[in-house]
């Protein structure tokens, strides 16, 4: 990631969480729920948000694992790192930690989660860079374990378009129209079962799918 957009991200931590509220409409907190929901971790599990941003769905996934699991939150911004661990440290969440590093070079050995997160960030990664994470996603990932993608939506109202289409021209993500259309399509052979739900706000969509035998 270049310096560029590292400090993009580290200015955008500071209203991170109001333009995914916004655009998400989620004010409650269910589309956290919906995704971890979904991961099939439970108590004593690990598992991995990536591409974290401030945290919310690393604790959510850290309250749902319990003082026997673990929950690493990764992310490249050491700005939106610094506000996820404020907010662990204010929910005195001792079972989540936070790392900074690259999506596409996981520092972690095979087969160390239960489950992989990602929300409303992995559109962001350009194309080389999106094939380079889910193959660490898939090295990672235990046998079974499930990986969690929630995207937005492409929004209907001006405003929130237009915000939308400037965050990507300054990330230089040319393709993101294409890969919102057929997320699905990143799986590729090395998952099975795929599936794809509408959220319950419906502005966003998750796509989830299994470790297949061939990783």
């Amino acid at each position: 990631m270049g310096a560029i957009r590292q400090v993009y991200y580290n200015l955008f931590s500071r209203i991170y969480d109001h333009i995914i509220r916004l655009h998400s409409r989620d004010r409650q907190g269910s589309l956290r729920r919906f995704i971890t929901d979904r991961t099939r971790v439970s108590a004593g599990d690990r598992a991995l948000d990536l591409c974290t941003g401030t945290g919310a769905v690393a604790v959510e996934l850290a309250e749902r694992v319990g003082k026997g699991g673990l929950v690493v939150g990764l992310d490249f911004s050491s700005g939106m790192l610094e506000k996820a661990k404020q907010k662990s440290v204010k929910l005195n969440l001792a079972q989540v930690c936070f790392v900074q590093a690259n999506a596409a070079r996981l520092p972690f050995k095979d087969s160390s989660f239960r489950g992989v997160t990602c929300s409303h960030a992995f559109y962001e990664l350009k194309g080389f860079e999106r094939e380079m994470a889910v193959e660490e996603v898939a090295r990672i990932l235990e046998k079974g374990g499930r990986f969690c993608l929630m995207e937005h939506v492409l929004p209907e109202k001006l405003f929130l378009r237009a915000l939308f289409y400037i965050r990507l021209f300054f990330l230089g993500s040319r393709d993101v129209k294409q890969f919102l259309r057929n997320e699905e399509s990143i799986f590729g052979k090395r998952f099975k079962n795929i599936a794809k739900e509408m959220s319950p706000t419906g502005q966003s969509k998750l796509i989830y799918a299994e470790k297949g035998e061939n990783r």
